[in-house]
């Protein structure tokens, strides 16, 4: 089953409720330059209007890949609802094409161990041992070049 969902723009207050409510437990959802006009927040929504998903890009080097316009994929989320639905594959799918059409040639993100067969799925590869990421848990680097124009 696909979820019917859209992804649109958002401003960095529409991805707060899934954050909250998935990543950020216990610590404050907003992350500094979420404001930056640079970044990016994407969130995929069902007909209803509701966020199932949520992401934010943004500018930011690589310590694993050399780059030369490198970006990194940050707090995406999906509601337990609608995951395996294609939600997050529609999700990530876009933010990959928007940041292709804007001239990135790679993105890379600390996924969580349990996230990295997703990742995976979409062309990220495993850069990295595995590491702590503090009040949240193990992580791999994972990175995917994008196609240059």
């Amino acid at each position: 089953m696909t979820a019917p969902v859209v992804v649109e723009q958002v401003g960095a207050a529409a991805t707060h409720p899934l954050r909250a409510a998935l990543l950020r437990q216990g610590r404050p959802v907003e992350i500094a330059g979420d404001d930056d006009p640079a970044t990016l927040h994407l969130a995929a929504r069902l007909p209803s209007g509701e966020v199932v998903g949520v992401l934010r890009l943004h500018p930011q080097a690589c310590a694993w890949r050399t780059a030369e316009r490198p970006w990194q994929l940050r707090a995406m989320a999906t509601d337990p609802a609608v995951r395996g639905t294609g939600a997050g594959r529609a999700l990530v799918t876009d933010a990959l094409a928007r940041l292709t059409a804007a001239g990135a040639d790679l993105v890379w993100c600390d996924a969580r161990a349990a996230a990295v067969g997703f990742y995976e799925r979409l062309g990220f590869v495993v850069v990295t041992d595995v590491f702590d990421v503090p009040l949240v848990g193990p992580h791999h680097g994972m990175v995917v070049g994008l196609p240059v124009s």
